[in-house]
């Protein structure tokens, strides 16, 4: 009897210590941030962060698919005609994260808005600065995640999307609509200092070009002139032209020497895609590209390039938009209204929407010249972050 009693104060112990292990373990997780911790990060950081980056991957996986559906619609017929492993792989694995990065702005404003209008129709905003959290401080964790977004978004634009681009663009190209260019009309451009090349019509189907010149200057005086009946780029090999059918005039002050022939192998540093310029051309390049292709095509005299320029700048503006969106996010929602979460994720569509309509608009100034492609994307993230600015200042009151 007295062993029995002695067996179940035992297990009574046990169990106490269990139980109390298993307070300290949970203890320990909570204060760890559920497992997870990144030093100098409080749990209302990491709390309000996992928030964030969550309802983020959320809302783009979830307007991804809304997206895919609209454009499988509008693109049936090129998918029913196109391979399906070409559509997958080629098509939507790029598709995806190309439209992700293009509304990259939208998802985050949305994302601030949504869960931060719950978290304040909750009374946990209020709680949160009722316990001495300051607003500033309040911003610190979402700016944090703003960072996060900021950092994907920049990698994504300038060094990861333009290669992907290439296949779905070509995709494009042959089963919805070929919008590459595949004839050029008088073309002129220097090919190098104080070389001039001309080419009255180009056929890059086939390679082949009419009516070539090629003028070497000293100076400003002409020293020689290359000229043939057709010419064709050798795409086996970087800068190769074969000149047929060719005269060669070289001046020296009076004199003339002329030499002719039927074939000429030589070598011109210039390729096709440098004069025939479509309109996507730009998306294919990484940023390192876009620079050495902006730099090129300015020392060769073309004008043509302020797609390109544009497309740079643009790719840099919306890294900042992550950080001014997630401003103007956060002090139009923190406050708790009547009208519930719909008032502010209205508010914040209509928003969202206007800045990515608004820097399509602006992209305009820099192609008509009034602007360079710098000022004409920055223009609206100076715009809306003087108005999260102003929204900031107002949310610090209540």
């Amino acid at each position: 009897m007295i062993f029995g009693k002695r067996r179940a104060k035992d297990k009574k112990k046990e169990s106490g210590n269990d139980e109390q292990t298993d307070v300290n373990e949970k203890k320990q997780t909570l204060s760890s941030g559920r497992g997870f911790h990144i030093p100098g990060l409080k749990l209302i950081d990491m709390f309000i962060l996992k928030k964030f980056l969550g309802t983020y991957l959320f809302a783009t996986i979830l307007l991804l698919a809304i997206i895919s559906m609209f454009d499988i619609t509008e693109k049936l017929d090129a998918f029913l005609s196109a391979p399906l492993k070409e559509t997958l792989f080629d098509y939507f694995l790029s598709f995806l994260p190309y439209f992700a990065l293009q509304l990259s702005p939208l998802f985050t404003f949305i994302t601030v808005i949504f869960f931060t209008t719950k978290l304040a129709a909750n009374s946990e905003i209020i709680a949160i600065l009722s316990s001495g959290i300051s607003f500033n401080r309040l911003m610190r964790p979402y700016m944090i995640g703003a960072a996060v977004i900021a950092a994907f978004t920049f990698v994504l634009s300038n060094y990861a999307i333009p290669p992907t681009n290439v296949k779905r663009i070509a995709y494009t190209n042959k089963y919805v609509k070929n919008k590459s260019v595949t004839t050029g009309i008088d073309i002129q451009m220097m090919a190098s200092p104080g070389v001039v090349m001309y080419i009255g019509r180009f056929e890059n189907s086939n390679k082949t070009g009419f009516r070539f010149t090629l003028d070497k200057f000293n100076g400003k005086a002409l020293t020689s002139r290359l000229s043939a009946q057709t010419v064709e780029y050798d795409s086996t090999r970087l800068y190769h032209w074969i000149a047929y059918d060719y005269m060669i005039r070289d001046f020296d002050g009076m004199k003339e020497k002329i030499r002719t022939g039927t074939k000429l192998d030589t070598v011109i540093p210039v390729e096709p895609r440098d004069f025939l310029i479509s309109a996507t051309d730009q998306e294919t390049l990484t940023t390192p590209e876009l620079d050495n292709f902006i730099d090129k095509q300015k020392k060769r005299g073309v004008a043509n390039i302020k797609a390109f320029e544009i497309e740079k700048e643009k790719r840099y503006a919306a890294t900042a938009a992550a950080f001014i969106l997630t401003l103007i996010g956060l002090s139009l929602s923190a406050k708790k209204v009547k009208g519930g979460m719909g008032i502010n994720i209205g508010i914040g569509l209509a928003l969202s929407f206007s800045y990515i309509l608004f820097s399509t608009v602006s992209s305009q100034f820099a192609i008509s010249g009034m602007t360079t492609p710098f000022i004409a994307m920055e223009i609206p993230n100076v715009l809306y972050l003087v108005i999260g600015l102003v929204l900031y200042k107002r949310a610090m009151k209540f």
